[in-house]
């Protein structure tokens, strides 16, 4: 009798390992913030609707980060030859399968939200395909990706009963941070510029105003002495997670520096989501929200180093 491969073993967790960089899994924890932050802004708490929006949205993000690698194969063959595909952990036709099933499961998730759920989920699965497969290395590539957390946001507040309109603003404010990070990311391998980093510093500073200042809502939310601190507090956090790496990375604009500065404007999108979500009357929700952002550093690092 022939011993049979144990059921976890190193090529089991390597293959594992592979699909979680290919999917960039600690990113992954950026994205339910979104919806949350759109339900917030909308006046709704969260519902069983809001949960299959953000199960919309995170199988749509994993689709463009699939689709993203797939359309980037031979670039990083040359570029980044250990990524999953061009390293061989992952193959390409299994990459554009994933990103195929995630975008069909997205809609589906969207479609049981409800029609409207479904009228910004069809967009935002177009802006995503649109952006890996041709936006992406041109000038519109990141006010694409922009209009897609945009969307992202937007989605959760067409999950719930509230008037989707209130949520434009905070959807611009997200779409203001993404763009900033994008603007920063083109130059992260080559580095050599400090304008998209005083840009970005800029930006964060107007955004970090706006997270610690008054709600502009109308009907404004109550705002209490309590929650005026929790809107302090997530716009320190938003304000110290991004404003310092841009300001090293302007100061010395490396590709190492630059690197670090996309990655903490990454991760500062769940404070700005959290702060969002406090500046629409929902401080508890923002204060959970921002309970991913240390799980989220601990999960990256364990995926780079694995």
């Amino acid at each position: 009798m022939s011993a049979q491969r144990p059921a976890h073993g190193p090529a089991r967790d390597g293959h594992l390992h592979a699909w979680a960089e290919l999917l960039r899994a600690p990113a992954a924890l950026t994205v339910p913030g979104d919806v949350l932050a759109g339900t917030a802004a909308a006046g709704t708490r969260p519902t069983g609707r809001t949960a299959l929006a953000a199960g919309a949205s995170l199988c749509l993000y994993e689709a463009g980060m699939a689709l993203n690698d797939w359309a980037d194969r031979e670039e990083d063959a040359t570029a980044r030859p250990h990524r999953p595909l061009p390293s061989g952990r992952v193959r390409p036709g299994a990459a554009l399968a994933a990103a195929g099933l995630l975008s069909a499961a997205g809609l589906a998730l969207a479609a049981c939200a409800g029609r409207r759920a479904l009228a910004v989920a069809g967009p935002l699965a177009a802006t995503v395909w649109a952006y890996d497969l041709g936006l992406k290395h041109t000038p519109a590539g990141p006010a694409a990706m922009a209009a897609a957390r945009s969307l992202d946001l937007l989605l959760g507040a067409a999950a719930g009963p509230g008037a989707v309109r209130r949520a434009i603003v905070p959807a611009a404010f997200l779409g203001s941070h993404t763009l900033a990070v994008s603007l920063v990311s083109r130059r992260e391998t080559e580095g050599g510029s400090s304008t998209a980093p005083l840009t970005a510093l800029a930006a964060a500073g107007a955004l970090t105003t706006v997270l610690a200042g008054r709600p502009t809502a109308h009907p404004a939310p109550p705002s209490d002495k309590a929650t005026r601190a929790v809107r302090a507090a997530l716009a320190a956090s938003y304000a110290a997670t991004f404003a310092r790496p841009l300001a090293h990375a302007a100061l010395n604009p490396s590709p190492e520096l630059t690197q670090r500065a996309v990655g903490a404007g990454v991760r500062a999108t769940i404070a700005l989501q959290s702060g969002l979500m406090a500046r629409a009357g929902a401080p508890g929700t923002g204060v959970l929200t921002a309970t991913l952002a240390p799980l989220a550093a601990h999960l990256a690092r364990k995926v780079s180093t694995t």
